[in-house]
């Protein structure tokens, strides 16, 4: 019989994380919106708004939370099953709660308490109807959350796919006139500096291992800065004195977490822009900052005169904000523009080193 894969079921498990305060404060937003709904179409002008709003919220609550608290505990489980499966464990697991919290709300209107407290009124008379009723509600309450919740995930999906595809067309694009340059400097360092071509070698095999490896999407920002500062070796190799790269970055902590490709492109892109057409060459500046709990990068390099932002550049810059807003959500940025005889390029992202950490 054929089975699905781990990692095809991971990616067909599209519901929230129910295990965290925030799902919780939704479930009791949505709960008391649906009491609130009720109440106004079920006007009892016997007991008064405001009294049914308490009883339907109090009745209501308990199924929400309870419902949550079964999904926290079944994650785990529920992970295993494909995105139908997931929806109809769901709305099993839901229908058996409703009727449960139904019949022991209707066995409560029957105890002495209730009697001595003549609340039986509170409480509904009939247990059927009153059992398929909330079935009936529940289950469209609770499919419409399940359309909502796929949705999101699809939508989800549909953008990691786009930013992965981009990240591809990142590491495909590595300059043709780079690798050909390269080992045209290698070529003529191999008669004059053995030692050295060996090492160029080995820089450029790990460049290329680093910029094409498809396990590489989140590293620590040590591990991209040793990236950036492989490919400024190689660059330096060609260009010689004409480029020049002041790294001021002791101040931001280096197991912070990244995408991969966050720098490297950056510095490649200063350098292809701002150094090499220049026959004086000048100096690419990248410093990094902690403040607040948010880690600044700033890559500035000088601008040629009468030079537009090559479609190379714009694709990197593209690549990287989407990128990071993916892993940091709204708390990243990524600004760049011309500042008088400057190109800046600013990343800004929260300093997160625990994987469980990032948004969801």
């Amino acid at each position: 019989m054929k089975t699905d894969a781990p990692s095809e079921l991971a990616d067909t498990y599209y519901l929230p994380d129910f295990c965290t305060s925030r799902a919780a404060l939704a479930v009791v937003l949505i709960v008391e919106l649906t009491a609130f709904v009720l109440a106004l179409a079920s006007w009892n002008p016997q007991l008064g708004f405001w009294l049914d709003l308490a009883r339907l919220s109090a009745f209501l609550i308990w199924i929400g939370l309870a419902g949550a608290a079964l999904l926290c505990a079944l994650s785990r489980p529920l992970r295993r099953l494909s995105a139908p499966r997931i929806s109809l464990a769901v709305l099993a697991l839901i229908a058996a709660l409703i009727t449960v919290v139904s019949a022991l709300a209707w066995a409560a209107g029957r105890t002495a308490a209730a009697q001595a407290l003549d609340v039986q009124s509170l409480f509904p008379q009939e247990l059927s109807g009153f059992v398929l009723r909330n079935l009936a509600i529940g289950l469209v309450i609770t499919a419409l959350a399940l359309r909502y919740f796929y949705v999101a995930h699809e939508w989800q999906r549909n953008v990691e796919m786009q930013a992965r595809a981009r990240v591809h067309a990142l590491q495909a694009r590595i300059r043709p006139h780079f690798l050909f340059n390269s080992m045209n400097t290698i070529a003529s360092l191999t008669r004059s500096d053995p030692a050295q071509a060996e090492q160029a070698v080995q820089d450029l095999a790990d460049l290329f291992r680093a910029s094409l490896s498809d396990k590489r999407n989140i590293i620590t920002l040590e591990q991209e800065l040793e990236v950036a500062r492989i490919y400024q070796r190689i660059e330096a190799l060609r260009l010689g004195e004409r480029l020049r790269v002041m790294w001021n970055i002791g101040q931001v902590p280096p197991n912070a977490l990244v995408p991969g490709l966050l720098l490297q492109p950056l510095l490649e892109n200063a350098i292809y822009h701002g150094i090499e057409p220049r026959p004086e060459g000048g100096v690419v500046s990248v410093s990094g900052e902690l403040s607040n709990g948010l880690i600044t990068i700033v890559v500035r390099n000088p601008v040629v005169e009468q030079q537009q932002t090559r479609e190379g550049n714009r694709l990197a810059l593209a690549n990287i904000r989407e990128r990071l807003v993916l892993m940091y959500g709204e708390r990243a940025l990524v600004k760049a523009g011309r500042f008088d005889s400057e190109y800046i390029v600013t990343l800004r992202f929260p300093h997160v080193e625990d994987r469980r950490k990032l948004p969801a």
